[in-house]
């Protein structure tokens, strides 16, 4: 018997691939759902165990895709741009407004190893008794503990989805043994497959799964090249404090110039420069209130 051989890592272009019997599934059955969810998350705890991979930055990232679906789960317009706004164009004493609070939500949630106090930082508005009893809803395999959390917040609070799949994705990394939270459900699930429970909820799970953690397993791919890019390009910057700037590039999805340990007109100059050699990307195609992002 012969086998695929492995696709290891050779440049920072490619971790190592998600096999193309998983990308092409179309499992249709509950079991073999099952198998390909496991098979992807297998996947991606390799990928992340590589030190390539700007752990915080992939995160941040996910982070707003789960942050976008929520908003959209809830009705509201806002997308990607609108939220990266919300939250880098805060000045002090504004308000971020709903979706804004979505994205800090998640942020949050992100930011720091799964702990019940990480999880109350996220969600304020729950005690972090009810956040605890939530958390600890599940039983089973990975999936279906994340299931059961994710059923349990919305039977008591059915319009909570972006605490339930907070508290879901929390879930699936403590059973997986994941340090922190990796947003991955919400950007898989349709609003429809909130409504479910049971078996139909574990497969629309499982199919979520699939699907989010191919393209967290890409994600991943491309934010390692970008980092390693910028790392390459960081001795050819002479600012004062550029050092500690690059080290915020790569832990965090975007960043207005005003963000960064210079001043603004430094700041400025240094993002240009950056966009320059090809290490970060203006996010917004604005003259104006740019924000930048590897």
């Amino acid at each position: 018997m012969t086998f695929a051989r492995t696709d290891h890592i050779s440049t920072l272009d490619t971790l190592p691939r998600m096999p193309e019997w998983i990308t092409s599934a179309r499992p249709e059955i509950l079991e073999d759902i099952a198998l390909f969810s496991g098979a992807a998350l297998s996947h991606l705890h390799l990928v992340l165990s590589r030190e390539e991979v700007p752990h915080a930055l992939l995160r941040d990232r996910l982070a707003l895709r789960a942050a976008e679906a929520c908003v959209a789960f809830s009705g509201r317009p806002e997308r990607a741009g609108e939220l990266r706004d919300a939250v880098h164009l805060l000045r002090p004493g504004d308000l971020p407004g709903p979706a804004g609070e979505t994205y800090l939500a998640w942020r949050r949630a992100v930011e720091r190893p799964v702990s019940i106090k990480t999880l109350s930082r996220a969600l304020p508005t729950f005690e972090p008794g009810q956040i605890a009893a939530w958390f600890d809803a599940g039983k089973g395999g990975p999936v279906n503990r994340a299931g059961m959390v994710l059923e349990a917040v919305l039977r008591e609070v059915p319009r909570a989805e972006e605490a339930a799949l907070i508290l879901a994705d929390a879930a699936l990394a403590k059973a997986l043994g994941w340090d922190h939270l990796v947003p991955l459900l919400a950007a898989g699930l349709k609003r429809a497959d909130l409504r479910k429970q049971g078996d139909g909820l574990r497969s629309a799970c499982h199919r979520a799964l699939i699907s989010s953690t191919i393209k967290a397993v890409r994600q991943a791919a491309e934010l390692a090249r970008r980092a390693e890019q910028l790392k390459a390009v960081s001795p050819k910057l002479r600012a004062k404090g550029a050092g500690d700037a690059v080290e915020m590039f790569l832990t965090r999805d975007a960043m207005a110039p005003s963000a960064l340990p210079l001043p603004d007109r430094a700041a400025r100059r240094l993002c240009d420069r950056l966009v320059d050699l090809g290490a970060v990307r203006e996010l917004t195609g604005r003259d104006t209130f740019r924000l930048y992002g590897v």
